[in-house]
């Protein structure tokens, strides 16, 4: 039987719970499922690369070979098979990596929240580049930092204008590779000076890396974990090399630290389902990954030089946009008279969609930039969407 309430139940949601925000990309993808939409909005990898047929194939073997495992409740910080991989994965000639730093997570985003959960208190100066990843900016929101931005050029971070800023900071969080969103990618100088600095000053250094095995021409630059292990946190995905849709990433960290990172994932979901562990596992253990990689990378690189010609050829000459030796995203700067808010508004209803650089600010924003995402649009719809947001962009000058 149903109860009547006799008045309407009270909700009285934490301070936390009240500042939380939607994703702006998110509401913006909610648009784009309309199938006219020529989007280059989602951060998403293009579905052709996922490896179906390969994925099937591992989830029938585990499943029949350890399916009672597989089914069960599994240890908080990894399948240790996968761990040892991930381990032997990152270690190079000077640094070795060893299982017990590696702890597997739901997702790059559980990484990022974690992180926030372990090491930032309210008030707490958290360094970001100018702009930054936005999702990152949203998981260490909820624990309510002081952002400081670091400056970025061309060549994304300047190490050297870190000391200004650093006081007291808990942590600073970059993206070397193909950064979400401007595509920069930091050179090997800066990031020895990056290290050094972030050394010098006792101050943690986030690696988010979840695009460095897409260089176009196939060249990795070197983890800066490897320059100083004790010191960098580096973060990995699958996502972006086999599917988005299993969830799964991972930590590297000092073993202090990953141990805390432990203790929070435990509150939080005890732990990354074993199956989808064990299924990646038997996919990658034999090299699959060095075969299937070499084709995102000509997909994902031959669509972004079709974006960079067809900016080339409609997008008038007082806007710059950045070009990325990897990845996924192109970065676009505007006329400063011209609102990227606003254009969007026209472009949706010329059927094109986009995402407008403010949010990924977590300051003071520039509002003339705009992230242009290329691989999941093919060639001809690249080039119709970008002609259609060149010719908006000059009405507005």
């Amino acid at each position: 039987m149903k109860i009547e309430n006799p008045n309407p139940i009270q909700w009285h949601f934490s301070e936390r719970a009240q500042q939380l925000q939607s994703s702006f990309i998110r509401e913006i993808l909610k648009i784009t499922q309309r199938p006219e939409i020529i989007s280059f909005a989602g951060g998403l990898p293009s579905p052709a690369t996922f490896p179906v047929e390969r994925m099937k194939e591992a989830y029938d073997k585990v499943l029949t070979d350890n399916g009672r495992v597989a089914l069960q409740y599994g240890p908080t910080d990894g399948y240790p098979p996968l761990r040892e991989w991930i381990a032997n994965y990152l270690s190079t000639g000077g640094s070795k990596i060893v299982p017990e730093q590696i702890l597997m997570v739901s997702g790059s985003q559980q990484a990022l929240d974690l992180l926030g959960k372990v090491l930032i208190d309210e008030g707490s100066r958290v360094l970001v580049e100018t702009p930054s990843y936005l999702g990152a900016l949203q998981a260490f929101s909820v624990y309510r930092p002081e952002f400081k931005s670091v400056d970025t050029d061309d060549h994304g971070l300047v190490p050297s204008s870190i000391e200004a800023v650093a006081q007291g900071a808990r942590l600073l969080y970059s993206l070397p590779n193909f950064q979400n969103p401007t595509g920069r990618t930091l050179s090997v100088e800066r990031r020895r000076e990056l290290v050094e600095t972030c050394a010098r000053l006792g101050l943690p250094l986030i690696e988010d890396d979840p695009y460095g095995a897409l260089s176009y021409k196939g060249e990795p630059m070197p983890r800066m974990v490897a320059m100083n292990p004790d010191g960098v946190i580096y973060m990995g995905s699958f996502s972006k090399v086999l599917t988005p849709g299993i969830r799964l990433g991972y930590v590297c960290a000092p073993l202090p630290l990953v141990r805390r990172l432990e203790l929070a994932k435990q509150a939080a979901d005890l732990h990354t389902a074993q199956i989808t562990q064990m299924v990646v596992h038997e996919v990658i253990k034999d090299g699959f990954l060095d075969r299937h990689i070499p084709t995102i990378r000509e997909l994902y690189g031959n669509q972004c030089q079709v974006m960079l010609d067809a900016l080339a050829e409609h997008f008038p000459a007082e806007a710059t946009w950045t070009r990325p030796e990897g990845g996924m995203f192109i970065w676009v700067t505007l006329p400063k008279q011209i609102d990227a808010l606003k254009l969007l508004d026209q472009a949706i209803a010329a059927r094109v969609a986009f995402v407008p650089g403010a949010p990924f600010y977590a300051n003071e924003a520039a509002t003339n930039t705009l992230r242009l995402s290329f691989v999941t649009v093919p060639p001809e719809r690249i080039r119709e969407g970008v002609a259609i947001l060149g010719k908006l962009i000059k009405d507005m000058l």
